[in-house]
């Protein structure tokens, strides 16, 4: 079964903001050997949940992950992205959409905490 992902974030106005979203999408890609991923936004840049999906509907995905780029389960994670997904299978019977957890609770949050920590008191 082809997999696809998406990487789904929330989307922002500074248009570097949703290149940062572009960049993992794409590194995620080549760490994990999948060949269709995608970055999309709930607002404010492109490609929508919708776009993202469907072009990799196009490009013969069965099944899509989507990750959600929050750190925490907040509205757009635990009500809009729900939304979104049911009316995409509805478009799409035969699709399969999974989604992940958010960011917060990974066991390599604390970590990358840390980092930030440690980069912080090198760079002051």
């Amino acid at each position: 079964m082809k997999t696809g992902i998406v990487v789904f974030a929330h989307g922002s106005k500074v248009e570097s903001a949703n290149e940062a979203v572009r960049a993992v999408a794409a590194e995620l890609a080549g760490l994990g050997g999948y060949e269709f991923v995608e970055a999309a936004f709930l607002e404010l840049a492109e490609p929508d949940l919708k776009g993202a999906i469907e072009r990799l509907v196009g490009l013969g995905a069965e099944r899509v992950v989507v990750i959600p780029y929050f750190l925490t389960l907040g509205r757009h994670a635990a009500q809009d992205l729900p939304a979104l997904v049911e009316e995409i299978e509805a478009a799409h019977p035969g699709l399969s959409v999974v989604v992940t957890a958010p960011l917060d609770g990974h066991t390599a949050m604390p970590r990358i905490l840390l980092d930030r920590v440690r980069e912080g008191l090198r760079d002051a």
